[in-house]
């Protein structure tokens, strides 16, 4: 029989975590909610469930996760992510179920579909749909990148294999919820782009098990990143919503596409260009480092 640990990190998360927990309550072995002190019922409801609860304090996603790798006792033959605000659907439960028993020795590795509901609609145009990811791997055979923002599972061993049905990501918040989101998350990526120009983070291999992933990063690393960041942003924001057919989302998708494709992208700009002005006239790495800390907010 094979064997499925499913890790869900966790910080007020009562509104979502019981979907969360139903959806894999059929194929999950273990189940571990990584919690970051939360101060509303998540924490009781996951151990109403049946989920092991382990709390500690939050730094950024992929730290997070990593800790829960490293101290959860994880003992099964296959390990899974998901967010908790994320739902795998039954289709997907069914053929994880189906397939996983199957796979030869080589497949360590399983990249998922994600599709994403904003304001109670399926995003499906603008390159949103199916964005691929790696979610599912063999106990002990990934790891997560060490970024502030956008960190993948990537493979230490083996090669990974596409499945077909898709998980959702549907967060129930609000626009005011999703942009305080998206605020922060720009200061985390302005810090990361911020960190391997100025040599302030150590450089990791990218073997991204997802193709798409690996592109995506490559033409943002080697080419939107380098142009000017009002000409980038409304750019991407065009080639999403015209090329890419975003205005088939309708008036969700504009305020979708507009928010994440245009506005979300020009705040990275302009808190890099902020914060590049004050660190490019240190004299030192680690002035620059306590710099963009005191900037950010974060623990560099």
């Amino acid at each position: 029989m094979t064997t499925l640990a499913v890790v869900i990190l966790t910080y007020n998360e009562e509104r979502h975590i019981v979907r969360a927990l139903d959806s894999i309550a059929a194929i999950a072995t273990q189940i571990f909610v990584i919690d970051s002190f939360s101060t509303d019922r998540t924490v009781e409801i996951a151990r109403a469930r049946g989920a092991t609860v382990l709390q500690h304090a939050f730094v950024n996603q992929a730290r997070q996760l990593q800790w829960a790798l490293e101290h959860a006792s994880v003992t099964t033959d296959w390990v899974m992510r998901l967010d908790a605000d994320e739902v795998v659907e039954p289709a997907l439960a069914a053929e994880i179920a189906a397939k996983l028993p199957n796979l030869p020795p080589e497949i360590t590795g399983i990249n998922l579909r994600r599709r994403h509901i904003f304001l109670g609609r399926w995003i499906r145009h603008g390159g949103r749909y199916p964005l691929i990811l790696l979610r599912l791997w063999r106990r002990g055979q990934a790891r997560v990148e060490d970024r502030w923002m956008d960190e993948h599972m990537t493979l230490t061993n083996g090669r990974a294999v596409l499945f077909d049905a898709p998980f959702t990501d549907d967060n129930l918040g609000d626009l005011t919820a999703f942009t305080a989101k998206h605020n922060a998350y720009a200061t985390r990526e302005a810090v990361d782009v911020l960190a391997r120009r100025y040599g302030l983070a150590a450089a990791e291999p990218q073997h991204l098990a997802s193709r798409q992933a690996a592109f995506k990063r490559a033409v943002k690393e080697r080419v939107y990143n380098r142009l000017p960041f009002p000409i980038a942003a409304l750019g991407y924001f065009l080639f999403r919503y015209i090329c890419q057919f975003g205005f088939l989302d309708g008036r969700e998708g504009l305020i979708y596409h507009g928010l994440q494709g245009f506005w979300y992208r020009f705040l990275v700009g302009a808190k890099l260009q902020e914060f590049d002005r004050v660190l490019r006239d240190l004299p030192t790495p680690e002035d620059r480092r306590a710099m963009l800390a005191r900037l950010s907010g974060l623990p560099l």
